[in-house]
């Protein structure tokens, strides 16, 4: 889990477009549950952030998109649209072009624009309020590390595993609010 940690820490202060040349799949799904691990845990350390401004009244959670999805949708069918058609979808417009900017200049700028882009999309989870406006950055930072984590995946073992890992991801939070 440390050189997982330190491989991450290490790209994301200078994300290049190169493939782990490592192909072994024991290797591969050992990095995908450390980064699965580390995806949860940035989450969970989070989230007090999100009670503290609910209790203070700042941001309503409750009128909070995935709220609605639960409250209006089947169990089943929540996890099929936050566990896999989101993620398919999401990965597939926001982690699947990165490997067509071929030019290592100005892949620094586009890796991190995708992860901000797919932070900033998930503002239109909450009522949108000038509070939730100016407190934005906050709102969908852990969609943006998220996104961090998913680009580093996608860029050294490619898109099927950005998908799994968002999948499972997504899938983890959805279960525990069932």
């Amino acid at each position: 889990m440390k050189r997982t940690l330190q491989e991450l820490a290490t790209y994301l202060k200078s994300p290049v477009l190169e493939k782990d040349p490592n192909k072994e799949l024991k290797y591969r799904f050992t990095k995908f549950l450390h980064l699965l691990v580390l995806s949860i845990g940035t989450g969970i350390i989070l989230t007090p952030i999100f009670y503290l401004l609910d209790a203070m009244k700042i941001v309503n959670m409750q009128e909070h998109a995935v709220e609605d999805l639960i409250e209006n949708f089947s169990k089943p069918m929540v996890f099929i649209l936050a566990g896999v058609i989101a993620p398919i979808a999401e990965e597939i417009f926001f982690r699947a072009p990165l490997t067509a900017f071929k030019n290592t200049k100005h892949f620094f700028y586009v890796f991190y624009a995708f992860a901000l882009f797919f932070g900033f999309v998930h503002i239109s989870n909450f009522e949108i309020s000038t509070t939730v406006i100016l407190l934005a950055p906050l709102l969908v930072a852990p969609q943006i590390i998220l996104g961090c984590y998913l680009g580093f995946i996608r860029i050294r073992f490619g898109l099927l595993w950005s998908i799994l890992l968002h999948a499972s991801y997504n899938a983890f939070f959805i279960v525990n609010t069932f």
